[in-house]
């Protein structure tokens, strides 16, 4: 079965991958033939994520960018950028109750407070679109998601119930969204074995010929 898979790259991260450095330098389309049946033939890998910024960690896009270097060795592998955003806002204080003062008392205190805000936009809406429109091209017989975002609901059940075509959830935590779960016409976990078998190898040839190394502080501890 012609097979496609949809990575939400952020959520796969922050639900598996943020715990797990030794396991971020992932081959994304060995993980799917992982985790899916045999008689899935993964055609297309197409993984959504967005341009980190350096404001918070310096070294970080300079990171990203040998691993979409490693992406780009896999033929099947598309990746699809939205963006990251990163502001000052301000944002309501709120006190743990052992610190809050005597309502007699005036606060010593701002009640709002200056943050700094990241946010990460685009993935969602540009993985519901690329679902659908490969699904209306006839381009798959069975698609996958790797998320357990709940705004992918809509686009799922589209695919499924009225285009026909089961679109199956590789789901990234134990227990998926409910929501995620009713439209899928599967549900596999990803579980930490799989990431454990789907690693590049800590070194290998780049498409330019440059060579790739796994970044230092994603090697497993010894």
């Amino acid at each position: 079965m012609r097979t496609f898979v949809y990575v939400d790259g952020f959520n796969l991260y922050f639900r598996m991958l943020k715990q797990r450095p030794h396991l971020r330098w992932l081959n994304i389309k060995r993980l799917s033939e992982e985790v899916l049946s045999k008689d899935n033939t993964v055609s297309a890998v197409k993984y959504y994520s967005a341009r980190v910024s350096s404001r918070l960690k310096a070294e970080a896009p300079a990171i990203q960018q040998i691993y979409l270097d490693a992406l780009a060795t896999i033929p099947e592998v598309s990746v699809h950028m939205g963006m990251f955003l990163t502001s000052e806002k301000f944002a309501p204080l709120v006190h743990p109750p052992e610190f809050r003062p005597d309502r007699h008392m005036t606060a010593p205190w701002p009640d709002v407070v200056r943050i700094l805000k990241t946010e990460e936009k685009g993935s969602d809406v540009n993985l519901a679109s690329h679902l659908l429109f490969d699904a209306f091209r006839d381009r798959f017989d069975v698609a996958a998601v790797v998320s357990n975002d709940s705004d992918l609901v809509e686009p799922i059940r589209l695919v499924t119930q009225e285009m026909g075509k089961p679109v199956g959830l590789l789901s990234p935590v134990r227990n998926p969204n409910p929501a995620l779960e009713a439209v899928a016409a599967f549900v596999r976990r990803i579980r930490p074995g799989h990431l454990e078998a789907a690693q590049f190898p800590d070194i290998l040839e780049g498409a330019g010929g440059q060579m790739l190394h796994r970044p230092l502080h994603w090697r497993a501890p010894n």
